[in-house]
C-alpha cells in the first residue's frame, strides 16, 4: 500500500505564499513603525503606534490561518492513514496466487479474491511468477491456484519460480496454506503441478489449512468445494456462488430428532426423495447441495416493508415464478428502490447453497442426511440447517443437487479401510461402510466418537448389528462426557498404534470425517506418532489418507 504525503505540493505552495505575504506585511509594519516614531515625520500618539502593530498582526493571522490549518488536516489525514493501515493485522491479510497457462487460474484466482474481499479480508493477488521468497516468508496464509500443462508440467510462466524458489531450502513453517489444483484426468500426471506444489510447501513446513482441491476440467462440483472453504476461511457462509445454481426437485419426506437431551446442539434424520428417480446415482462420500429458503415470517416481512405483492408473477431464466418464491431463495438485502416486481426479480441474488454429507447410498431409495441444528449469537437458525429442521414442512419440496466426492470415495478394490470420525461425521462414514458391506467388503475397522453414549451414538443399532455380523471387523468408540477423563478418537487411535501400522501395512486406506477443530488434527498428529510423517506423506500422496472434515 503507497503511502501519502501529509501535505500536498498544492497546499505547501498555498502556504509559502501566505508566509511571503507575512513577511511584506511585517516589512510594512516595520517601516510604519519608523513612520510613526518619527524617522520620517513627526510621530503620533503611543496609542496609534500601538494600534497598526495590532492590525499589521491580524491581518498576518488572518491570511495565514487557511494554510495552517490545511497543513493541519493534511497531517490529521496522514495519521489517520497510517493509523487504518495499522488496524490490518497480518492474520487480516490473504496472498492468492496463481500459475496460469492459458488463463483460467488467473480467472479463479481473481474470483478466490474477491470472495475474500467480500468476508472482509485484505488480499495481495499475484501471479506465480511475481512471487518470490521475501512474499512467502512475510505471509501468514496463502491460496495457490496452480494449473497443470501435459504431463504434470508447471505452467511455462512459473518456471522460474520452480528453479528459484522451489529448489531453495526456504522454510514456511509460519504459513497455513490451501491449492487448487486443475487438470484433466485424461492426462496419467492427474493435477501434477498442483501436488508438486502442495508436496513442496508441506516440506518447506507450512501447514494445510484444508487438503487440495482438485479441479477435472473445470468441474463445477470442484470449484462449489472450493468456494465453500474460502466461506470458512473468511468467516462468510453467505458468499454468493459463482455460477447460478440448477437444482432438481426433491421432497422432505422424514424428519426426526435422534439426540433428544444431548448435552449438544439438536441432531436431526433428514430423508430426502427425489422427484425424478433418476437422480438416485450418487455413490458413498458425495456431498449434497441444498438450496435454503429463508424463515417464511422474513418473507413476508420483505415483502410488506418494501410494498410488494408476494403472488406478483416475475420471470426466473424464463421460466414463471411469483415474487413470494423468489424471494424466499434469494438475499433479503436488496430494497424496492423504485424498482418494478421483474426489475426486483432481475437484482435479487440466490442464496448460496449449503453442503451436507450423504448418510445413504442410492440403492436405499432414499438420500438420508445427518444435521446438527446450528443458531446465530441472535438466537435465529443457521440457514441451511435452519430451513431443514425447522421451517420446511414432510411433504415440501427441495432444490437439491449431488456434487461428486471422487476424493472420499470407497477404494474399489477389496483393501482393508480405517474409518475415523465424529459427531455427524458419522453420515459419510455410514455410507461407505454400507457400500463396502453391500460389495462383500468386510475388513472396516470404525472409530467413532460424541458427547454421550446414551444419546449421541448415532446409527447405534445399524453399527452394533454391522459388529455383530462382522460387517464391522473392529469397533471403536469415544464418548468424551462418559467419564471424569474427556476420551477423544485420537487417543482411541493412538491407544490401538500396533494395530493401525499393521493394518496400513496390509494396504489399508484412512478416512476421516468430521470436525476440522480438534478432531482432525488430533487425528492427524496421532497417526503422524504412530507412522511417522514420511508415512503420513506417502499416504496423502498416493491418496490412500482422505479427508472430508469442516
Amino acid at each position: 500500500m503507497s503511502s501519502a504525503s501529509p501535505i500536498s505540493r498544492s497546499d505547501f505552495r498555498h502556504c509559502a505564499g501566505n508566509f511571503v505575504m507575512g513577511g511584506l506585511l511585517a516589512v510594512l509594519g516595520s517601516l510604519a513603525y519608523y513612520y510613526q516614531s518619527g524617522s520620517f515625520s513627526s510621530a503620533p500618539a503611543g496609542a496609534e503606534r500601538l494600534l497598526w502593530a495590532l492590525v499589521a498582526t491580524l491581518v498576518y493571522i488572518v491570511l495565514s490561518v487557511p494554510a495552517l490549518l490545511r497543513w493541519s488536516r493534511g497531517i490529521g489525514a496522514a495519521s489517520r492513514r497510517v493509523a487504518k493501515a495499522g488496524e490490518v493485522s497480518v492474520d487480516d491479510r490473504v496472498l492468492v496466487v496463481h500459475a496460469s497457462q492459458t488463463g483460467n487460474a488467473s480467472q479463479l484466482a481473481a474470483q478466490t479474491a474477491d470472495s475474500l474481499r467480500a468476508g472482509g479480508l485484505v488480499v495481495d493477488l499475484f501471479a506465480l511468477q511475481d512471487v518470490d521468497a521475501r512474499h512467502l516468508s512475510q505471509a501468514s496464509r496463502a491460496l495457490f491456484v496452480a494449473s497443470t500443462t501435459g504431463e504434470g508440467d508447471a505452467p511455462d510462466g512459473a518456471a522460474q519460480f520452480v528453479r528459484t524458489v522451489m529448489d531453495s531450502s526456504l522454510r514456511l513453517d509460519q504459513l497455513s496454506y490451501g491449492v487448487l489444483a486443475l487438470g484433466d484426468r485424461e492426462y496419467a500426471n492427474f493435477c501434477g503441478f498442483g501436488h508438486a506444489l502442495d508436496d513442496w510447501l508441506e516440506r518447506a513446513g507450512a501447514q494445510r489449512l484444508f487438503d487440495t482441491v482438485m479441479v477435472d476440467d473445470g468441474d463445477a462440483g470442484s470449484l462449489r468445494y472450493w468456494q465453500y472453504r474460502l466461506g470458512q476461511l473468511s468467516g462468510r457462509s453467505d458468499l454468493p456462488d459463482w455460477q447460478i445454481p440448477r437444482y432438481s426437485p426433491w421432497r422432505l419426506v422424514e424428519r426426526s430428532l435422534v439426540n433428544p437431551g444431548s448435552q449438544g446442539d439438536p441432531c436431526f434424520r433428514v430423508s430426502l426423495r427425489p422427484l425424478d428417480r433418476t437422480q438416485l446415482n450418487w455413490q458413498a462420500g458425495d456431498v449434497a447441495e441444498i438450496g435454503p429458503q429463508n424463515a417464511p415470517a422474513a418473507v413476508e416481512a420483505w415483502l410488506a416493508r418494501n410494498e410488494f405483492d408476494g403472488d406478483s408473477p416475475v420471470l426466473v431464466r424464463m421460466k414463471p415464478w411469483t415474487l413470494r418464491k423468489l424471494v424466499a431463495c434469494s438475499a433479503l438485502d436488496v430494497e424496492r428502490n423504485g424498482r418494478t416486481p421483474q426489475q426486483m426479480a432481475d437484482a435479487l441474488i440466490r442464496l448460496p447453497h449449503r453442503d451436507y454429507s450423504i448418510a445413504s447410498i442410492a440403492s436405499d431409495g432414499q438420500m438420508d442426511l445427518l444435521l446438527r441444528q446450528w443458531r446465530r449469537s441472535d438466537g435465529s437458525f443457521g440457514l441451511g440447517t435452519g430451513w431443514l429442521t425447522e421451517y420446511a414442512e414432510p411433504g415440501a419440496e427441495l432444490s437439491v443437487r449431488v456434487r461428486s466426492n471422487a476424493a472420499f470415495h470407497a477404494p474399489t478394490d477389496d483393501v482393508p479401510v480405517i474409518l475415523i470420525g465424529n459427531g455427524t461425521g458419522i453420515a459419510s462414514l455410514r455410507a461407505l461402510l454400507k457400500q463396502r458391506i453391500a460389495n462383500g467388503r468386510h475388513r472396516n475397522w470404525l472409530i467413532f466418537g460424541e458427547r454421550n453414549a446414551d444419546r449421541d451414538f448415532h446409527f447405534r443399532d445399524e453399527i452394533l448389528a454391522w459388529q455383530a455380523t462382522q460387517g464391522i471387523e473392529r469397533l471403536d468408540l469415544a464418548f468424551s462426557r462418559d467419564q471424569a477423563e474427556r476420551i477423544h478418537v485420537q487417543h482411541r487411535l493412538q491407544s490401538a498404534a500396533a494395530e493401525v501400522r499393521s493394518w496400513v501395512a496390509d494396504g489399508a486406506f484412512i478416512y476421516v470425517c468430521g470436525s476440522s477443530q480438534g478432531m482432525a488434527p488430533g487425528v492427524d498428529a496421532a497417526l503422524r506418532r504412530i507412522l511417522g510423517d514420511a508415512t503420513v506423506h506417502d499416504l496423502t500422496v498416493s491418496t490412500r489418507y482422505r479427508r472430508d472434515v469442516y
